[in-house]
């Protein structure tokens, strides 16, 4: 890694680095999507969203960014290896893999009520797909790439509103400690970035829902939602992680 060249400009710093993003359509995905592509990164984004999708990828190009939308359920594995491979195709190889694909369900159901199909679909999309996403761009790494996998203070240093979707995210980053150690040595660096309380649709969702189970008002449901941190703070920690300006960072990384 000795003779790199860093570089902090804005607009460069991600020069010509080609990047999947999972769960770019919407919510911190769409946010790294932007940030990623303002930087001059070559961003591939991924997503069941497919009009959403489509219209993220546009603006970037309408602002003279390259982005390319792929349709991509992460739970199914041939449409994982589609997304990694029509990025090496696009751009010959695959520098950085961002995963923010993930849902929240099951929030405020006791763990005693709790459907075995809603737990499994949760870990299903945030753990496996993370699993399927990851197994897929290492493959394409030659050396010298980045994983980034997005966890949550929820299940990591805090409870959740959900059991499932908790349990999930400490499973996101379980994965990503074993990673880091597993793929160093292949020149590979893994970071596990957990958000705190951002103001994504499954967020905002869950802030209506936790007001209404406590019979709040619209007026402190409204409040509660502007108290939510901008999905690009979060944002442009990925960026930066994504960078070789990140080269020395390890571990987890905590944000608002």
């Amino acid at each position: 890694m000795a003779g790199r060249t860093v570089t902090t400009e804005t607009g460069t710093a991600l020069s010509e680095k080609v990047i999947v993003i999972t769960g770019g359509a919407s919510g911190i995905g769409r946010a790294t999507v932007d940030r990623c592509a303002a930087l001059g990164a070559r961003v591939v984004l991924g997503d069941v969203a497919q009009a959403e999708g489509e219209a993220v990828a546009a603006a970037v190009r309408a602002r003279e960014g390259r982005a390319l939308f792929v349709p991509c359920d992460v739970t199914i594995e041939t449409q994982c290896r589609h997304l990694i491979a029509t990025a090496v195709e696009a751009h010959g190889r695959l520098d950085a893999l961002i995963a923010c694909a993930g849902i929240l369900q099951g929030a405020f159901v006791e763990v005693a009520d709790l459907e075995d199909e809603t737990f499994a679909r949760v870990m299903d999309v945030n753990l496996r797909g993370a699993f399927l996403s990851v197994k897929h761009a290492v493959r394409a790494m030659s050396g010298d790439g980045v994983i980034l996998l997005l966890a949550s203070g929820a299940g990591v240093t805090g409870s959740s509103s959900s059991v499932a979707y908790g349990a999930s995210k400490g499973a996101v980053h379980g994965l990503g400690l074993v990673l880091e150690h597993r793929l160093a040595g292949r020149g590979i660096r893994v970071n596990t970035v957990a958000p705190g309380a951002i103001a994504t649709p499954l967020k905002e969702q869950n802030v209506r829902d936790a007001g209404r189970a406590r019979d709040a008002s619209a007026a402190e449901i409204e409040a509660a939602q502007r108290a939510l941190g901008d999905p690009a703070g979060v944002a442009r920690v990925l960026a930066f992680l994504a960078s070789d300006d990140a080269d020395y960072v390890r571990g987890t990384i905590f944000t608002r």
